[in-house]
């Protein structure tokens, strides 16, 4: 895809999410719109994925380690033919295979059960240490909520990482500023940032997590860093797209109502239309 199609592919996902959401009564719509022009990047230009075959083992990984933004994962996977679109409305409903976090036993293309956050790090590492062992040279991927690097586990995979000198792994920071009570500087404060990935010996990159030419030069960059892993620093708005919704904490876990629904979709009917 060009940029001017990720552009509409990744509103598109954001029209999902805000169905699927208000459909539920529930979910996390803030994070997974912050996301989408990541995900959008990762699954129509920048990775290497067969729905038709998705345990095929030459896939690059793709690690949602913020598992709560599932609805912008789900969306991704059902646009990319890995199940049907129609589907997305059966969002956390009783034996669905789209619950609110992601779980790999039930949804095609998932590659990690998540919950409890701070996790999908560790779990990345361990992926781009099977590639290696196993000689492939499939790529992971794994983003990460900003909120999430309060948490000790991140950094103790931080450290992992770079010992391991894990080049074929890049670690996207979802830097939207807001966890689920707040904003992180209130909560605990995480500057500087890219300092302190730097210190743990991460080669680092901060973009504009919303503009497809820094999101895909970033990529492309990182394939090419030898003997340390990458992670970009992708800030973005929590709730983009929705005007209500950016920077607005009280949508980092709550559902929009239907009435609600229908204007951030006319909303964002208005930005595809520009």
């Amino acid at each position: 895809m060009e940029n001017t199609e990720l552009k509409e592919m990744a509103n598109k996902l954001r029209r999902h999410v805000i169905i699927m959401t208000a459909t539920a009564g529930s979910g996390h719509p803030g994070g997974s719109l912050s996301a989408a022009d990541i995900i959008t990047a990762l699954y129509f230009k920048v990775m290497r994925h067969n729905p038709g075959n998705p345990q095929w083992q030459d896939r690059d990984r793709f690690i949602l380690s913020k598992g709560h933004a599932a609805p912008v994962l789900y969306a991704a996977l059902a646009e990319s033919g890995y199940f049907p679109i129609e589907e997305l409305r059966t969002l956390r409903k009783l034996d669905s295979r789209l619950q609110g976090h992601t779980d790999r036993n039930l949804t095609p293309g998932v590659e990690m059960s998540a919950g409890s956050l701070g996790m999908g790090l560790s779990f990345a590492i361990g992926v781009a240490l099977a590639a290696r062992l196993n000689a492939k040279d499939y790529w992971t991927y794994v983003l990460l909520g900003d909120g999430e690097c309060q948490e000790g586990q991140t950094w103790e995979a931080a450290l992992s990482a770079a010992h391991f000198r894990l080049d074929n792994l890049t670690a996207i920071v979802d830097r939207n500023r807001i966890q689920l009570t707040g904003w992180t500087r209130d909560i605990m404060n995480l500057e500087p940032l890219s300092l302190k990935w730097q210190a743990f010996g991460w080669h680092v990159i901060e973009i504009n997590g919303h503009d497809f030419n820094q999101i895909l030069t970033a990529l492309e960059e990182a394939r090419k860093i030898k003997s340390q892993p990458t992670v970009v620093i992708a800030h973005t708005i929590k709730g983009k797209g929705v005007s209500f919704m950016e920077n607005n904490p009280a949508f980092h876990g709550k559902a929009p109502t239907l009435e609600e629904a229908e204007r951030a979709l006319k909303e964002l009917e208005r930005r595809e239309l520009r």
